[in-house]
Order: structure tokens, then C-alpha cells, then sequence
């Protein structure tokens, strides 16, 4: 049954503007969407047809201005608008399709998650629709179990699309032919042979006007409960049988179950928060003088999370996570530090340093560090890199999660026990910021982070 309604709940918000349209128009342009398809946009603000597709325009026009006029222009002839409360059935009722199954969207802050599921529920859709559900998803274990039950009372497991961006990224599918297609990786993918991991994303961006929904989310529950830690799957799962959803997925999940914190959360993790600094020749205010922040909160802005994984492959060995923000330099890397050879037959005066594989997610880049011998003395060693940049994929991440919601293909939407399992390795950690036990520090911006000055 061809997928060729879309209904955007919330589409009066950012993330329809700046994303989810933008990239719309960015896999019409590819010949990526159905034929015919029709958006319909369901919101509280009082717009006729006329003005969302005006409002759509002047998106597009900024964040999808490399899509040709004529295909923005279609796009936005596809829109319709209808003013309703989506956590009302009766209002809600009238925005979806009664005759087609519909792709329905939840373009909306998670807090009204669960009262839509239940507006959806009441309602009842088309048979062969689907559920769009964006992160973070749940607020807890619990809270992420009652989501889940709820909205597999809208539509099947298998036509829930949780989803989370990092997974289309290029480089994070790229771990997967990586590790899955070259024989040269895999029989070192694991503890006899890597000594370490960082998953890492910081960023030069402060809060950026997002007060209201980061300070209650934090760094925490914002970027390692959900992107973090499904790029950590990836990197620890065993081998799937193929790359279809369920065998996909099966692996993930297996790889959560095996993740626990390192140890007391008062001595693996730490926070911290932003004061006031200089980025990238910006001044930026203390995180607690912007506007919408509650200081009370304590809300962090850099997270650090040191895991284990409980099974034989990487037994003993540490994995850090770590994500902030008003940092220094922009990061966002996969690094995989190498154990040293056994005997090094050289007669090195330095250390010589161990091999490191990075996987940079901006720009897509695999690096491997090598020691090779030096240009000088035939026995001196120097460290060289292997680098390969990877080429720009024409799809944005959000283009090819559209694309996979229309061809109903689940494989880089997240499950809802992965959800559940994300939740269960925080919660500890969360627990114990909230009861004071692992102070927020504080870190200047433009700085390296908490103890960098």
C-alpha cells in the first residue's frame, strides 16, 4: 500500500521548518518521494492553506535554498493546513485521512507525546499507517514504557519509526561496512586487541535560544541517552545476519543489554555547566543568565559517562561518552585507541604511540594512525595517518529517514526496547546527579571543558 500522505503534527514548529520540509523537498528533488505525494500540516496556529504554504516558502527558501525553485515551489502547492489540537480526538479527527493510510508525524516537544498517542488511539488510523516519534523518547524507564505501550496501541511495533538522526549520518551507517565488509578490522574488533573507546560530540553552539526545551533535558538526556549510545551500539554489536530491521535490531538490543555504567556514577560520570566566555570570537553569557534558564534546575551542559559492556568480546574494556557545549572546537568522533604490540623490537627513546582509529562524523572521515619507520635512521619510527575523506552524500540524514518512512523500512528507526535499554543505563547515573552526589562543575566558554579552565 503506497504511503503518499503525510501529516505533520506540530507543523507549525522549528523542526518542520528547519528540517523536516527542507529535507522533504531535498528527497522530492532526488526522485526519493512517492508520486503524488500530499502534506498536511495540523497545528494550533490560525493559518489557512494560503499562509502555512507562505510560511513554508520562506523556509525552504533558507534551508533548502540548493533544491531547485520548481521543486520547492510543487511542494509547497502540496500543503494544507488544518488548525487543531492534537491531543484532542474530536479535533483530530478531522486533520487525518479517513480513506488512505497516512505517514503521521509527531513534530511536537515530547511532552505531548503520550496525550496525542492517546488522541490517535481514539481516533483510530487507516490500517497500513504509520507513526513517526521523534527523541527524546520517554522521560525514564517508565515513563519511556508507557510511551511504548501507547503507541502500539495506535499502530504494530513495526510501523513505529523512533527516530534519530545520527543514524543516517554517513559515517555511523559507515561503521557498518567498516567493521561488517573488510575482513582487516573485524578479527581486532574487540578486547584482546582495543584498549579504549570515546563516542564524542562537542560543539562550539551554546543554548541558541533552545531554553525551553534543553533546560529540562541537559546534556545527558539530550545527546548520550539517545544518539551516544546508538552509535555505541553499533560499535559493540555482534555481527547481524543482514542488514533487514529485525536482524539489525536484534543485534543492537543485545549489544544494550550488555552496557552498564563503569562503576559508581559519583566516580564515571560527570557534569558540568557553561559560564560566561569567548567562542569562535562570539561572547557568549553564562548558561544561567540566558533567557528561559532556571538556575535552580542545575541543568548541564556537558555530560561524561565512562560504560562497560558485560560480554565476552569487550570484557574489561572502557568506553567513554562525552558530550558539551560553548566548547572550544567542534568534535564529533568515534575513537578506537589500540592496545600496544606485545615486544617492540626497536630501540625507541620516545613512546611510541598506539594505534588510534578515528571516525569523524563532521566531516566523514576514517583515520588510522600507523608507526612506520622515518625517513632518517631506518630504525627510528614516526606515527603516520591513513586518511580517507568520504564523499558527500547528496541525502540529507533526515532525507533518508523520510525515504525509509515511506518505503516502511525500520532499519535505522530505533525499537522500543532499545529505547527501554538506552534508559536503563542513565537512570542510575541520573539518580545520582539528582541526589547531589557528583557536583556540577563549571567551565568557561570557549574552553576545553570542566577542569580545563
Amino acid at each position: 500500500m503506497t504511503l503518499d500522505r503525510l501529516v505533520l503534527l506540530g507543523a507549525g514548529g522549528d523542526l518542520t521548518g528547519r528540517l523536516l520540509l527542507p529535507s522533504l523537498a531535498s528527497l522530492i528533488a532526488s526522485g526519493g518521494a512517492p508520486a503524488g505525494l500530499r502534506v498536511l500540516g495540523v497545528g494550533m496556529q490560525r493559518w489557512d492553506d494560503a499562509q502555512f504554504q507562505e510560511h513554508t516558502a520562506a523556509r525552504l527558501a533558507t534551508f533548502a535554498a540548493d533544491v531547485p525553485v520548481e521543486v520547492r515551489t510543487a511542494l509547497v502547492g502540496s500543503l494544507s493546513w488544518v488548525t487543531a489540537d492534537v491531543t484532542d480526538p474530536e479535533q483530530l479527527r478531522s486533520a487525518l485521512p479517513a480513506d488512505a493510510p497516512a505517514v503521521v508525524y509527531l513534530a511536537l516537544p515530547n511532552t505531548v507525546f503520550a496525550a496525542t498517542c492517546r488522541a490517535l488511539a481514539a481516533v483510530g488510523l487507516v490500517e497500513g499507517s504509520v507513526l513517526v516519534v521523534e527523541k527524546p523518547f520517554g522521560a525514564g524507564l517508565a515513563d519511556a514504557r508507557r510511551l511504548n505501550a501507547l503507541v502500539t496501541d495506535v499502530v504494530p511495533e513495526d510501523s513505529v519509526f523512533r527516530v534519530d538522526h545520527f543514524l543516517a549520518k554517513q559515517t555511523v551507517v559507515n561503521l557498518l561496512g567498516l567493521r561488517f565488509a573488510n575482513r582487516v578490522f573485524e578479527p581486532l574488533w574487540g578486547a584482546a586487541h582495543v584498549q579504549s573507546v570515546d563516542v564524542v560530540f562537542d560543539e562550539t553552539l551554546g543554548l541558541e535560544g533552545r531554553a525551553g526545551y534543553y533546560d529540562k533535558a541537559g546534556a545527558l538526556r539530550d545527546m548520550l541517552q539517545n544518539h551516544l549510545l546508538q552509535v555505541l551500539a553499533l560499535v559493540v554489536m555482534e555481527p547481524p545476519t543482514s542488514l533487514r530491521a529485525r536482524d539489525l535490531r536484534d543485534r543492537k538490543v543485545d549489544a544494550l543489554r550488555a552496557v552498564q555504567p563503569a562503576g559508581d556514577p559519583a566516580s564515571t560520570s560527570r557534569r558540568g555547566r557553561y559560564t560566561a566566555g569567548s567562542v569562535a570570537g562570539r561572547s557568549l553569557p553564562s548558561y544561567a543568565e540566558e533567557d528561559g534558564v532556571d538556575p535552580e534546575r542545575e541543568t548541564e551542559t556537558f555530560a561524561e559517562l565512562e560504560l562497560r559492556v558485560d560480554n565476552w568480546r569487550w570484557h574489561g574494556v572502557p568506553f567513554r561518552l562525552r558530550s558539551g557545549k560553548a566548547l572550544s572546537a567542534n568534535r564529533s568522533e568515534v575513537v578506537l585507541t589500540f592496545r600496544p604490540v606485545p615486544h617492540l623490537p626497536f630501540a625507541a627513546t620516545d613512546p611510541v604511540e598506539p594505534n588510534v582509529l578515528r571516525l569523524s562524523l563532521k566531516p566523514d572521515r576514517v583515520t588510522l594512525s600507523l608507526n612506520v619507520n622515518g625517513p632518517g635512521d631506518p630504525f627510528d619510527l614516526e606515527t603516520a595517518d591513513l586518511a580517507l575523506q568520504l564523499p558527500d552524500r547528496s541525502l540529507t540524514p533526515y532525507a533518508l529517514l523520510l525515504e525509509d518512512v515511506f518505503e516502511r523500512d525500520p532499519s535505522l528507526s530505533i525499537r522500543g526496547d532499545e529505547a527501554e535499554e538506552s534508559w536503563r543505563i542513565v537512570e542510575p547515573v541520573l539518580a545520582a546527579w539528582a541526589d547531589g552526589r557528583v557536583p556540577l562543575e563549571e567551565y568557561v566558554a570557549g574552553s576545553d571543558g570542566p577542569g580545563a579552565g
